[in-house]
């Protein structure tokens, strides 16, 4: 029998095929700009759309003007199709991994053959897999659940469909190792923008449907883990089993069972109580769900187009608590938080799948909460985004964003579990609040709670700050104009180094933060970064070493001003607390304004 370390799969070390420089470093192609067009591979042809134009048209513009013209710069946003291509993974190169990350490269086996098209499932010939809340499932279940992650672990390295390939999957397409197809040398990422929900729920579709053949069971279903809800709010069990197929040694041993999860987790342990641990995390999620969601654009993300850097900004749930469970699971005696704790070896935690699962599910939780306003985003870009995967057979697949907004057309579906937080809507703290139009502190006085009044922007997230931002609206809007516009809180220029883990709290109206209680109306919101790669001694995916991320937080804030009273008020004391990598953090401004 296996060895306890042989069944926890690492990361393949794959050998990618292009040359390495003798550093062992695969170099990179520089940044060019280039027509971004319809494939010539033999897939279907993007959409036509009225803004967009073909390759080939382009091409035959320029031979008919000649030479002169054809060695033009084009600009590939307006010559090409707008949607993040498909990376060619024939060019996958060295991910931005940590030093204590003991593989080369998180590059997939290549194909030899071009990749086919998506086909979504036939329902009379598929049936509809339930995936079921992992705190509620059957011995039985468990047993076959065991059994298909040991014959994914027991496939060599080099299957597509293995463990550690899987596995792998999710640190080639977060930590540097893929440029979007057209601009070489550009970092895709997954991760802080509207393709967080979608490439996530194609990388679990695909993850099930290889799981399901290895064991012979097109019906299985993946379980989620239902830290929503109280009954899930704990590792679930068939994951702490250290005899387990599922168990994972590099996880925080002070937050398994029976410790409660801290949704809102900054890397401190928390003091609450059990009933007041699971009454914050309902808070919390009615916090992302709700207030901070009320539309498409602040529930999945900000749009990210071809060409354009990442991180352009997280939707409410990706932050919080997307991030935390990340953090709260990883080891943090490892030397990069393994494996939860870092996006490059997340993969390898089978509860990866769970916690990823019940994100998914709350893409369809939230498009059920508000059939009017909580729709997917129309945008075209979004739509038809796409990425590879190998499926169960296993061939290369090429899926569009549009492919997977039906989970029914999937042919997978949530078991019906109880939403605690709909009803847990945050509170006010009475003594922590006050009123914009009674500040009168100068610049330079301390505001309360510690926090210091900011200068020029932008700043050193090193203490509590606090600043004054005038409303684009200086009287109370009417129930209509709310519902026509949001009023957001956008914190502008975050910037962090990738490996580091991050979290600031935003408050608004407190003349003590610290005396707000567990989610007070008075918090807005967070902001969380998981350390992915290695921003020193590494290249990131834009081929510039030492550089983080930069990215934008909004925060809508139509119900908090309704609850602080603060609807008539010309401006607000927006407070900015750091509460974890403390002094790693800059801001580069804040400002409110209105978004549909």
């Amino acid at each position: 029998m296996a060895s306890l370390s042989q069944l926890i799969a690492r990361p393949a070390i794959f050998s990618p095929s292009s040359p390495r420089t003798s550093s062992g470093v695969r170099p990179r192609r520089a940044t060019v700009q280039r027509v971004l067009c319809a494939s010539s591979r033999g897939e279907r042809p993007e959409p036509d759309h009225a803004t967009k134009h073909d390759r080939r048209d382009v091409l035959l513009g320029l031979s008919a003007l000649g030479a002169s013209a054809s060695a033009t710069l084009i600009p590939a946003r307006r010559a090409g199709a707008d949607p993040v291509a498909t990376p060619d993974i024939s060019t996958c190169g060295p991910a931005d991994l940590p030093p204590s990350a003991n593989v080369l490269t998180c590059c997939p086996p290549p194909s030899n053959a071009l990749p086919v098209a998506f086909d979504t499932p036939d329902a009379a010939s598929s049936p509809l897999r339930t995936r079921p809340a992992a705190h509620s499932v059957t011995a039985d279940y468990v047993a076959k659940f065991n059994a298909g992650i040991a014959a994914m672990k027991a496939l060599p390295a080099g299957d597509p469909r293995s463990f550690a390939a899987q596995a792998s999957v999710h640190c080639a397409y977060c930590d540097g190792s893929y440029s979007p197809d057209g601009f070489p040398g550009m970092e895709l990422q997954v991760h802080n923008s509207w393709l967080f929900f979608p490439f996530h729920r194609c990388y679990l579709y695909f993850f099930e449907r290889i799981l399901g053949s290895l064991i012979g069971d097109p019906t299985f279903g993946i379980p989620f883990w239902n830290w929503d809800a109280p009954d899930g709010m704990r590792m679930p069990a068939m994951y702490t089993d250290q005899s387990s197929q599922l168990f994972d040694p590099r996880r925080d041993g002070r937050h398994a069972p029976p410790k409660l999860i801290d949704l809102d987790y900054n890397g401190r342990e928390s003091r609450f109580t059990d009933s007041q641990q699971i009454d914050h995390n309902l808070r919390v999620m009615y916090r992302q769900m709700v207030s901070l969601s009320p539309t498409p654009s602040l529930f999945f993300g900000s749009a990210y187009r071809a060409g354009d850097d990442p991180n352009q900004g997280p939707g409410a749930v990706e932050n919080i608590p997307h991030g935390p469970v990340h953090i709260w699971s990883g080891d943090p005696n490892q030397p990069a938080s393994e494996d939860m704790g870092n996006f490059y070896s997340a993969g390898n935690d089978p509860l990866f799948y769970a916690h990823h699962a019940n994100i998914d599910r709350m893409w369809s939780v939230w498009k059920g909460l508000d059939a009017r306003r909580h729709t997917d985003i129309t945008d075209p870009d979004w739509l038809d985004a796409s990425f590879l995967f190998y499926d169960e057979t296993p061939k290369l697949v090429r899926i569009r964003v549009r492919d997977v907004l039906d989970t029914d057309r999937l042919r997978y579906r949530y078991q019906d579990v109880p939403l605690p937080w709909r009803t847990a809507r945050p509170t006010l703290t009475a003594a922590a609040t006050q009123r914009a139009d009674s500040l009168v502190a100068p610049a330079a006085q301390a505001a309360g709670g510690g926090a210091t009044k900011a200068g020029r922007f932008p700043i050193t997230l090193d203490e509590a700050t606090s600043v004054t931002v005038r409303r684009p609206v200086g009287a109370k809007r009417s129930k209509a104009e709310k519902a026509s516009k949001e009023e957001v809180l956008v914190i502008d220029g975050v910037e962090v180094d990738r490996d580091v883990a991050a979290k600031f709290d935003v408050f608004v109206n407190t003349e003590d933060h610290s005396a707000v209680g567990s989610g007070g109306r008075e918090l807005a919101g967070s902001f969380v970064n998981v350390p992915h790669g290695h921003g020193h001694a590494h290249g990131n995916g834009n081929g510039k070493k030492g550089r983080g991320i930069r990215t934008t937080l909004r925060l809508a804030l139509n119900e908090q001003l309704e609850d602080l009273k603060a609807e008539g008020d010309e401006s607000v004391e927006v407070t900015l607390v750091p509460r974890q990598g403390k002094g790693k953090v800059k801001i580069g401004g804040v400002r409110i304004e209105l978004m549909h």
